[in-house]
C-alpha cells in the first residue's frame, strides 16, 4: 500500500517533484537519480501513515532510539517549560515519545490558526482523551496561553522552518543558499526567557526512527550583545542543526515546495537598504 501511494505522489505530482529535486541536488552534491528521487517520497508516506500510531500513543511497534534524552529530563525537572523547536523533517509527532518514560511530561501544540483547528480534531478524533493542547498562533491571546504553558512546567512545540505571509523572517543560509526563516518563534523564547530546544523525529526504515534533542539556546540567561543578537544567533544555530540532520538522513526533508523562492530578492533588497542607509560604507 504505501509504495502505491507513494508511487501516486510521484507521477502526479510535478510541483513537488521539481522541489524534490532541487533540495537533494543540493544535499547529496549531484543531480538525483529517480529511486533517489522516489526514497524520499517513500519515506513521507511511511512517517504520513506511521503518525496515525503515534497519535494513539502506540509506541510500542516502533524501535525509537533517543538522543538527547537527558536534556529533556533536566529541562524538564527546573519545572518552567521550554520550546521545543522542529521542521518538516522527519516525524514531528515523536517528540512526545520521551514522554512514555517520563510521567508528566506535558507538550503543548502552537501552530498558524488556519491548522489549529483541523489538527485539534484529527487529534482528538484519533486519541480521545490524550490528545495534546493545540495553541492557534495568529489570535491576540497565543502568547498568554503560550506563558501559561509555560509557568505550568509544560514544552510548547512550534515548527520554525516555515514562513507564513507577512510575518517577520530573516535570511540565513541553507544548504549553500539563502532561504528564509521565521524569528517568531526565538523571539516568542526570548520575550519569555526560556530555554530553546530542536527537535525531530527521523525515519530510519521499517519501524525505526531516531529522536533528537539539542539545545539551540538558552534565552533564561543574560544574553551578551543584547535580545536582537541572540535572536539572531538561535536562528543561525537551529538552520545549521536543521542542515545537519539534512545531510545525515537527506530522504526526511518534506517541504515540497521551492523552500529558496524569495530569499534571494529579500537579502538584496536589505543589502541595497543597507548599502543606502546615512553613514553606510563609513
Amino acid at each position: 500500500m504505501l509504495y502505491l501511494i507513494a508511487a501516486y505522489f510521484f507521477a502526479f505530482a510535478p510541483g513537488a517533484r521539481r522541489s524534490s529535486r532541487q533540495y537533494l541536488r543540493r544535499v547529496l552534491g549531484h543531480e538525483p537519480t529517480a529511486r533517489e528521487r522516489f526514497r524520499q517520497v517513500f519515506a513521507f508516506a511511511s512517517t504520513i501513515l506511521d503518525r496515525l500510531y503515534f497519535m494513539r500513543a502506540r509506541y510500542e511497534l516502533f524501535d525509537i532510539s533517543i538522543e538527547g534524552e537527558p536534556l529533556m529530563e533536566e529541562t524538564f525537572a527546573r519545572g518552567r517549560g521550554a520550546f521545543l523547536v522542529g521542521a518538516h523533517l522527519g516525524s514531528f509527532e515523536l517528540m512526545s515519545a520521551v514522554g512514555r518514560r517520563r510521567p508528566g511530561l506535558s507538550v503543548a501544540m502552537a501552530m498558524y490558526e488556519h491548522n489549529a483547528s483541523r489538527i485539534a480534531t484529527l487529534l482528538r478524533a484519533a486519541s480521545p482523551g490524550c490528545a495534546p493542547e493545540i495553541i492557534a498562533l495568529g489570535r491576540l491571546e497565543a502568547m498568554l496561553r503560550i506563558n501559561d504553558c509555560l509557568e505550568q512546567g509544560k514544552f510548547v512545540g512550534i515548527l520554525a522552518d516555515r514562513t507564513l505571509g507577512d510575518a517577520p523572517a530573516q535570511v540565513v543560509s541553507f544548504l549553500g543558499r539563502p532561504a528564509l526563516f521565521p524569528s517568531g518563534p526565538m523571539r516568542a523564547a526570548a520575550a519569555l526567557k526560556r530555554p530553546v530546544i530542536f527537535m525531530t523525529g527521523l525515519y530510519r526504515g521499517g519501524n525505526r526512527y531516531h529522536v533528537v534533542f539539542r539545545q539551540i539556546a538558552d534565552f533564561s540567561r543574560p544574553a551578551p550583545g543584547g535580545r536582537e543578537a541572540a535572536v539572531r544567533a538561535a536562528i543561525v544555530r537551529y538552520v545549521e542543526v536543521l542542515e545537519e540532520y539534512c545531510h545525515s538522513d537527506p530522504y526526511n526533508w518534506f517541504n515540497f515546495y521551492d523552500f529558496w523562492h524569495g530569499a534571494d530578492a529579500t537579502a538584496g533588497a536589505s543589502a541595497g537598504a543597507s548599502a543606502s542607509a546615512p553613514g553606510a560604507g563609513a
